[in-house]
Parts: C-alpha cells; sequence; structure tokens
C-alpha cells in the first residue's frame, strides 16, 4: 500500500500549446476552459468515430457507443446500441445494459443481462448482480457473486462482500474490507479502522509500509487513509485517537476538517478542545453549528455555557434542544437548573422524564429527593435503577440507605460495589468495617483508595494504621524521632493540610516533641478553631507551660464546655488554686460527668476535699 499523509505527494504535469512559428513547448498552460472545450471536441470526434463504426455492424463500436450515452443520461440513446452488442456477446455492453435498464426501474431483466455478463467474466457484472440479490434477499446467491466479484480483484465487489459478511456476523469481512481499503476504498479503510479497534479483524497483520503495529495503530493509519480521501467520520475517530493520546493540535485540525463537511459531532468536539484551550466564544460557536444539525451534545454544552454565566433562560432554552434532539441529558440538565433556582417540584418533574428514559444519575437525584422529602421507600427503586445502570453515587447512596436501616450486611456489599468502581466514600466506609473485624491488608488497601481519592479521614485512618503496624513489628519510632519522609507522617499531613482536626492534632504533637513550640501551637490552634477539643485542650497545655495561663484557662474552658474531661478538671485546679472553690466545686462536676475514669476519680477526691474546705 502507498505511504499516506505528510509523506504523499502528487507528481502532476501541465498541458502545453505550442506558440506558433518557432516549435517551442509555450510556458503558458492551457486554462480551464481551453481545457474543456478541448474535452468535449475529443469526446465528439470519438462519439462520431464510434457512431460510424457501429453502423457498420462493429460490436466493440457500439458497445464503447452506448457507453458513452450512458454515462451522458441519454438511456434512449444508449439502450439500442447496448442492446445489440449485447445480444452479439460482447460483455461490457451486457453489464451497461443491466445497469441502464436498473436505472429505469426493470430491476429482473437488468439481473438477468447482469448474469449473462457474469458468467462471461465481468467483475463489475458480478458486483452488480451480488447486489441485486442481496437487494431481494438472496443472501447465499448475494454472497457468490460479490465472492466472484472480489477474488476477480473488483474493489466495490470485495467492499459489497465485506459488509454482507459483517452484517451477517460471518468471518472474513475485515480481510474483504482490507482489500478494498488497499485499492482505494475510503469506506472500506473507514470500517476496517472500526473493526480492527474493536478487536474484530481476525486478519490484523503487519502492514508493511509501517512496520509492525498494534491494533490500535494501525487502526489510526487506516483512518488517516480515510480521512485524507475526504471520510469526515474518518476524520472525527483519527481526531478522537489523538486528543486521548495527547496530541490535541493535530485532533483540533481533523476535527475542523470534519466540521467543515458537516460532520455535527466534530464540531462539538472542536467547541471541546476550544473551550480547554479558554477560547469560550469560538467554542460557542462550533456548538452552535453543531446544535443546529440536530447534535443534543453540542446543545447541553451550550446550555451549561449559558448557565455558568447566569444566563438561565438561555441555557434552560438550549437544554431543551438537546432533549428535542434525542438527548436525554437535556431533561437531567433542566432538572439540574431548577434545583439550582429552588425550583424542586419542577425539578422533580425533569429528574422523572430523564429517569424514564434510563438516564442514571437522573434516577439518582430524583432519589435523592424522594429521600430530603421522608420518602424513603419510593426512594430505593430510583436508587436501585439507577446503581444496577452503572450510578456509583447510587451504590453509595443504597449503601447510606440500608445503614440507617441497621441492614450493615446489605450496607456493607453497596459499598464494596461502589468501591470497586473507585467511590472514595465507599472505599472508607468499606475499611472501616474491615479495621473493625481486623482485616488490616484489605483496609489498608481501601484506605489507600480513598486516601488517593482525597478522603483526609481516610489519610489519617491509613496513616494511624501504618503506624499501628510498624509498632507492632517493634519498628515504631518516637514522635520527636520521625523523618519528614516517614510515610504515615505525610499521610498525616495531608489530611491535615485538608482540615481533618485529628490529623493537625497529631502533627502538632509530633512538633511539640521535637521542640517546635511554634508550630506545634500552630497546629492545635488551627484544630481547636475549627472545633476540636482536644486542640484546644493541647493548646492550652502548651500556653501554660509558656507561662501564658489565663490564655491556657480559655482554651481549656473551650475544651471542656465541648466535652473534654481533663480540661473541666485543669479549670477545677485552677480555680482552687485561686480560692474559688464553688466555681471548682462546679468544675468538678463537669470533670467527673466527662471522665474518662481515672480524670473522674481525681476530680472526685478534689470535689470532696472542697466540700471539707467549704464546711470548715
Amino acid at each position: 500500500m502507498g505511504l499516506m499523509g505528510d509523506k504523499a505527494r502528487l507528481l502532476e504535469t501541465d498541458r502545453f500549446v505550442h506558440a506558433p512559428g518557432d516549435g517551442r513547448e509555450s510556458e503558458m498552460p492551457m486554462d480551464a476552459m481551453e481545457a474543456a472545450e478541448a474535452a468535449d471536441a475529443s469526446e465528439a470526434v470519438t462519439e462520431s468515430g464510434h457512431r460510424r463504426a457501429a453502423e457498420a455492424g462493429d460490436t466493440a463500436a457500439m458497445s464503447a457507443l452506448g457507453a458513452l450515452l450512458l454515462r451522458r443520461g441519454d438511456l434512449d440513446g444508449a439502450e439500442p446500441h447496448l442492446r445489440s452488442a449485447a445480444a452479439a456477446g460482447d460483455r461490457a455492453a451486457a453489464n451497461n445494459l443491466g445497469v441502464l435498464l436498473h436505472q429505469r426501474g426493470y430491476a429482473d431483466e437488468a439481473g438477468g443481462w447482469w448474469r449473462i455478463a457474469a458468467v462471461g467474466g465481468s467483475a463489475a457484472a458480478a458486483h452488480a448482480l451480488g447486489r441485486h440479490y442481496r437487494e431481494r434477499g438472496d443472501e447465499p446467491a448475494a454472497e457468490y457473486w460479490l465472492r466472484q466479484s472480489a477474488e476477480s480483484g473488483h474493489c466495490l465487489g470485495a467492499y459489497a462482500l465485506a459488509d454482507l459478511l459483517e452484517h451477517r456476523g460471518d468471518i472474513g469481512a475485515g480481510r474483504w474490507f482490507r482489500t478494498a481499503a488497499e485499492r482505494g476504498h475510503r469506506e472500506a479503510a473507514y470500517r476496517l479502522a472500526r473493526l480492527i479497534e474493536d478487536g474484530g479483524d481476525e486478519d490484523h497483520r503487519a502492514m508493511p509500509a509501517y512496520g509492525e503495529l498494534s491494533r490500535q495503530e494501525e487502526a489510526e493509519q487506516w483512518y488517516r487513509q480515510a480521512a485524507a480521501r475526504g471520510h469526515r467520520r474518518a476524520a472525527l475517530q483519527l481526531g478522537a485517537l489523538l486528543e486521548d493520546r495527547g496530541d490535541v493540535q493535530e485532533a483540533g485540525r481533523w476535527y475542523l476538517s470534519a466540521a467543515k463537511d458537516g460532520e455535527a459531532r466534530a464540531a462539538c468536539a472542536l467547541g471541546f478542545l476550544l473551550r480547554d484551550a479558554g477560547d469560550e466564544e469560538s467554542a460557542a460557536e462550533w456548538w452552535r453549528r453543531a446544535a443546529q444539525d440536530g447534535d443534543g451534545n453540542a446543545a447541553n454544552a451550550l446550555g451549561a455555557l449559558h448557565a455558568d454565566r447566569g444566563e438561565l433562560q438561555t441555557a434552560e432554552r438550549w437544554y431543551r434542544a438537546a432533549l428535542d434532539a434525542g438527548d436525554v441529558n437535556g431533561a437531567y440538565n433542566i432538572g439540574l437548573l431548577c434545583a439550582a433556582q429552588g425550583r424542586e417540584g419542577r425539578g422533580e418533574q425533569w429528574y422523572r422524564r430523564a429517569a424514564y428514559a434510563g438516564h442514571r444519575e437522573a434516577a439518582n437525584a430524583l432519589a435523592i429527593l424522594l429521600l430530603q422529602r421522608g420518602d424513603a421507600s419510593g426512594a430505593e427503586p430510583w436508587f436501585s435503577k439507577a446503581a444496577e445502570a452503572g450510578s456509583v453515587d447510587a451504590a453509595f447512596n443504597l449503601g447510606i440507605l440500608h445503614a440507617g436501616r441497621g441492614a450493615e450486611r446489605t450496607a456493607h456489599a453497596w459499598y464494596e460495589r461502589a468501591a470497586a468502581a473507585g467511590h472514595t466514600d465507599a472505599a472508607l466506609q468499606v475499611a472501616i468495617v474491615q479495621l473493625r473485624e481486623g482485616e488490616l491488608q484489605d483496609a489498608e488497601r481501601h484506605l489507600r483508595c480513598a486516601a488517593g481519592g482525597g478522603s483526609p479521614e481516610a489519610a489519617f485512618r491509613l496513616a494511624d494504621l501504618l503506624d499501628r503496624q510498624a509498632s507492632a513489628a517493634g519498628e515504631g519510632l518516637a514522635d520527636g524521632e520521625r523523618p519528614a519522609d516517614d510515610e504515615s507522617m505525610q499521610w498525616y499531613e495531608r489530611a491535615a493540610a485538608q482540615g481533618h482536626r485529628r490529623a493537625q492534632v497529631r502533627m502538632g504533637m509530633f512538633a511539640a516533641a521535637r521542640g517546635d513550640v511554634v508550630e506545634a501551637a500552630d497546629r492545635y490552634r488551627a484544630a481547636a478553631e475549627a472545633g476540636s477539643r482536644n486542640g484546644a485542650f493541647n493548646l492550652g497545655l502548651l500556653l501554660a507551660r509558656e507561662g501564658s495561663l489565663p490564655e491556657a484557662a480559655l482554651w481549656w474552658q473551650r475544651a471542656a464546655e465541648g466535652g473534654h474531661g481533663r480540661a473541666a478538671l485543669r479549670l477545677a485546679l485552677l480555680a482552687a488554686r485561686r480560692g474559688a472553690l464553688a466555681e471548682a466545686q462546679s468544675w468538678c462536676a463537669r470533670a467527673v460527668e466527662l471522665g474518662p475514669p481515672e480524670v473522674a476519680e481525681r476530680a472526685a477526691r478534689l470535689r470532696t476535699a472542697l466540700q471539707e474546705e467549704l464546711s470548715a
């Protein structure tokens, strides 16, 4: 097969006229009008010669004259010449007579002449006869004649045979698509590329011009061949392959080529490339073209663009256009638009419309609305429908629904299903159960998945698990000795950076252990201000050690009011030291209530001593 793409070169020669008198070639090429006039004159001379020979009884001339008139569209003039030549045994005339009769609607008579020509060895007639039988539903006869044509080297016959075999699901389609493609049939090249890409080409092999290729690489080359010949769907597919590979610039060129030829999906894809490049205006223009040609995806993209700009009426109009184009995403997007505007009633109506059409995320959104309304029994079937259709969020929501009912086993099964599809929160829920049941290896795997997906709670639990595993193996380090590249430290740091309060407290403890009071205070303060009672208590301890007892008392009070028993005991001791015995007794009572046991015991003893002091 010849090289295509940038390596192809078209060698052209100009036709020259001679200047009068000097016998040398002029450098002025013949213009288009002169060329057309010359061609018409040449054809007139040829027709005249054929007509004289045909009148003299020359069969070949009759056949040639009939073919010339047939190409011109003069069926009445062509038919008698073709009949005469065909009756004399000229197979080309028999084939062309079949074409003429087929154009006039005499399919059966056309088939008879095609058979005569095909039996005589005409590959073109065998192709036409095969197509004739296929149109009548006689596939065995169609295959026989198309195979005769294909095996005789007829490009159209090879393509038609491949099309028939692929339609029936028979083997061998790829071989004949390849044969036709190698002879320049662009649709065959496109279909072969699709077959190779889908893994259905049983005759996949290396292409000599390119060496050993993978399936995707060979598919790309056939897409290139078809696209270079103006096949717009091939240009679209080639653009998609290049975009997936990251070659956005070349992908855009092929999308543009296909879009200019009227391929709406290419115009839509080009719009997304332009949007990603920051050119929203050009993107909108291509989406508008595609949407006007009936591309629902482009209409949805335009709707989203206007929604982001706050132009909600325009956005809804484009979403409706998407729905009119058969894209059910339009209904779902109108539902989202209504929900964002606080029109839950209308939103539910659109979610239902999309959900009944099989839109899984609309089914999930509808179920959430029903659940928020307190209709759990109405929500569950929609969650199930969405989950069975592949909605990961719906599977997770089913887990939440069953967990709320106390059906832990069923909830866990749904969490596992969502986790297997990469749902971060579901992976965390699965890990929590596995930690509780001692399945530490599986728990670590799920925690890594959830932490990698951005869950701060998973990052904290993973760090804690790694710490416990290191301690159990005798490899644990003291808090002040941890290097910065310690894996558990890295996970604690990631969780703390995402605002996880327990991780912030833990990082504060590490800083305090290595003597970095400033960092420790910052970590504790961040946790305390976010509501961590341990952070507030530890910050109080740090401040007290630094001599800032009044500020420490403020943080202990915040911790105690949040339920921290040790902070309440500290406040009781402070009050007792300054002689506020009633206040000290109150904080002792709070510490006894909050615990833990050793704190409650100390607080009880202190309260008794204070009572004795007050009674003295």
